[in-house]
């Protein structure tokens, strides 16, 4: 059966990216297609044939989410192809700078303020996201980051593995939308209050030696993996493709940054295919030494 992908959501949170990703895992992508036209492509799929990503948004002449809605609802029901909706959200501030930044025109934000025209495409587009089968915040991810999480759900071979990615990230800075589960750091001791240590992060030896020193590092990485080695199999199991764990600390420089590291060497120890990711790290920031080993 063909699968059909329909990839919608924010203008500006990605949807040419993700596109771009479906199309490498072997999809006919096509971008605005009128909505009109969506039963017509359908029935001139061949059942045998590749599966098709269709990007939908404001920017189509013909868009309209009351008329889109009843389309979907048909054509999941109708059995020709497994019908799956992705939305793809994003901060209204990153919005903003994207659009800043690229100088291009909100698609709706015809004759009034670029923050009036995010507002109205978020209203319009509500009830659509209340159908979406998959919803893809991108706020804080990187293109390789979406490509990640868009092949963790729509690649058949992905999907038969659990693709974990471990990130750290500062509470000063919100939690991250994206993750399943979050743990605390900040008890452990800080590095920051060290006129050495300060200026460096979780990924130099001198900040790593200190973490792991703390008397409670050893005692909580031990009952960290043991709670999580169990349960990685039983969400595999549930179908899921992809896991992100969040590990916060006040500035997301070195505690949350080392523990990230550290879990993430043991659970590929333990054969699973980790990422990491480190949110709040400084670009301008340089590592002086890096480890990936556990202490």
């Amino acid at each position: 059966m063909n699968r059909i992908v329909i990839v919608t959501g924010m203008a500006g949170a990605g949807r040419t990216t993700a596109l771009k990703v479906l199309e490498d895992l072997g999809f006919e992508a096509v971008d605005n297609l009128p909505i009109n036209l969506l039963r017509k492509l359908v029935q001139a799929l061949d059942p045998l044939e590749t599966d098709v990503a269709i990007g939908i948004d404001p920017r189509s002449r013909t868009f309209d989410v009351d008329a889109l809605m009843p389309r979907l609802e048909r054509l999941r029901g109708s059995g020709v192809a497994e019908v799956r909706l992705l939305f793809l959200d994003c901060d209204d501030e990153v919005l903003r700078r994207r659009y800043s930044e690229t100088r291009r025109r909100h698609p709706l934000a015809f004759d009034r303020s670029l923050e009036d025209g995010i507002a109205h495409e978020r209203q319009i587009m509500a009830p659509l996201r209340g159908l979406a089968d998959h919803i893809v915040d991108t706020t804080a991810l990187t293109a390789a980051d979406l490509k990640r999480v868009i092949t963790g759900l729509f690649d058949p071979a992905e999907g038969q593995r659990l693709a974990i990615h471990v990130m750290s990230f500062s509470f000063r800075n919100g939690l991250p939308r994206e993750a399943d589960l979050v743990f605390d750091v900040r008890f452990l001791r800080n590095p920051h209050y060290d006129d050495v240590l300060r200026p460096m992060t979780g990924l130099d030896r001198p900040v790593q030696d200190y973490v792991a020193n703390d008397l409670d590092f050893s005692s909580f990485m031990e009952r960290l993996v043991n709670l999580l080695l169990p349960l990685l199999p039983r969400y595999r199991a549930e179908g899921k493709s992809y896991l992100t764990i969040a590990i916060g600390c006040t500035g997301g420089k070195h505690r949350s940054v080392f523990v990230t590291e550290a879990l993430s060497a043991q659970l590929r120890d333990a054969g699973w295919a980790v990422g990491t990711h480190h949110r709040d790290i400084p670009r301008t920031v340089a590592p002086v030494a890096v480890t990936g080993s556990t202490p």
